[in-house]
């Protein structure tokens, strides 16, 4: 790797008007800047990463060798946390808001119904969407 003045002066030049979009050049390579994220994102990759983590394992107690009672409850826990998860965050906001809401009805639901059995194991995911659901309701469109 080589440093040479053209770099150097390419560097100080780019750095000092930030108000153009062109990429930066530092020590011979072009770094690109992402957007920043909205404040909602993290809270609802980890609602998502929750919700699939017991998802995961309320499909393991429906399989084990002593089940659980399959209901209707049961059965929308095993199949609709984590496709919800994933719409609320990872599309648009037009698309992720509906989604993040019904997302917390349905967390709401299976865990009123199976709040005996492996209901409680959705109280951490539902929590981190509701704060996420909430955060994404005040970002602008």
């Amino acid at each position: 790797m080589s440093t040479d003045s053209t770099a150097a002066a390419s560097t100080a030049t780019d750095s000092a008007s930030p108000a153009t979009a062109a990429p930066r050049r530092v020590s011979g390579l072009w770094l690109r800047t992402s957007p920043p994220m909205p404040p909602s994102w993290p809270w609802l990759r980890g609602a998502l990463l929750l919700a699939g983590a017991a998802q995961l394992i309320t499909i393991s107690y429906l399989l084990s060798s002593v089940p659980l009672p399959v209901s209707w409850s049961s059965l929308l826990l095993a199949i609709a946390p984590l496709p919800l998860g994933v719409a609320a965050a990872f599309a648009p906001a037009p698309i992720a808001r509906p989604a993040a809401v019904a997302g917390v009805a349905v967390l709401i639901a299976g865990m009123a119904g199976q709040a005996t059995h492996a209901g409680l194991l959705f109280l951490p995911a539902l929590l981190v969407l509701a704060a996420g659901t909430f955060m994404l309701w005040r970002e602008p469109a």
